[in-house]
């Protein structure tokens, strides 16, 4: 962190004094919450909740950030690093059935550190690595053997789209290679009673007219990973951020996304994903009783 490379954009700015750069997190590592979470994929949380510590900040910029107040907006304290040891020893104490790291790509360091005071301590639980899939390999090296379950976004499968609506215009390449090398050290998602241990599962959400460019990310997953990995194919995206006000009026600058996305733009989704061979995964149903569609998981862990 002295000449910070954590993350692909490698600003170089000396953290340990409290410099900034373009994620804008210092020395310490600032949490939002943490809590026992009930809404995430069912063998994650299980039936008594994953053991959730949401970081503030983020090394990406989605005009479409559903938790934009935390990832952009900077909401959240400093904790030391024994501070946040002790937050996992709370959860797994709660029952939670893993500790997951929700956007820790920038406070790697200050994670990795309080997980060796928390083991020194007893904790037993995997570790979650909650990502945007934006990881520099110097990162996910170090993490080699530490994390148990990698779970990371694949947002685009076109620059760019990425560029526009994440500010990261390498973001496509960086994200192939980072899952690859998570692939490599985890494997297939391994499920005990119901219960992930261990393994890659993908998350991809789509979007508005096809813009997150579904079918080539599928098609990476099958052909060059595994038929085999489980991928979550989201459906709850909604105009937020800078891509909506909230009261459905087209912006000008981000018009393209300032709708939810149909069921029919999310049943053909399903249907690419099943062309190119995935075999497992989650998929979600839209509760269209409310004027927000609100994702539910499906009972099956098959795509098809």
């Amino acid at each position: 962190m002295e000449k910070c490379s954590i993350c692909p954009r490698k600003c170089r700015v000396n953290r340990l004094k409290g410099r900034i750069g373009f994620c804008k997190a210092g020395l310490l590592p600032m949490v939002s919450s943490f809590h026992a979470h009930f809404g995430e994929e069912p063998p994650i949380s299980g039936r008594n909740g994953s053991g959730t510590i949401f970081f503030t900040h983020c090394s990406l910029r989605c005009v479409f950030c559903q938790n934009h107040p935390i990832s952009q907006l900077g909401q959240g304290k400093e904790v030391s690093v024994k501070e946040l040891a002790e937050m996992m020893l709370k959860l797994e104490g709660k029952g939670c059935h893993n500790i997951n790291f929700v956007t820790p790509t920038h406070y790697m360091p200050q994670i990795l550190e309080a997980v060796f005071i928390a083991r020194e301590k007893g904790l037993k639980v995997p570790l979650v690595y909650n990502c945007g899939g934006y990881e520099s390999m110097e990162a996910l090296e170090i993490l080699d053997g530490i994390i148990d379950i990698y779970m990371p976004d694949m947002k685009y499968s076109d620059n760019s789209a990425a560029k526009k609506y994440s500010n990261a215009p390498d973001y496509c390449e960086i994200n192939k290679i980072a899952v690859k090398e998570m692939y490599r050290q985890a494997g297939d998602l391994k499920i005990e009673r119901g219960i992930a241990k261990k393994g890659l599962l993908i998350r991809h959400l789509i979007l508005p007219e096809n813009l997150a460019g579904s079918r080539k990310i599928f098609e990476f997953i099958a052909n060059e990973l595994s038929p085999a990995v489980y991928v979550n194919i989201m459906a709850q995206y909604y105009p937020c951020h800078l891509a909506g006000d909230g009261r459905d009026r087209p912006l000008l600058k981000f018009p393209e996304i300032n709708r939810r996305i149909t069921a029919r733009e999310y049943v053909e989704a399903i249907k690419l994903a099943e062309k190119t061979g995935l075999k497992n995964g989650f998929r979600q149903v839209m509760n269209t009783i409310r004027r927000e569609r609100v994702p539910e998981w499906t009972d099956d862990l098959k795509i098809s």
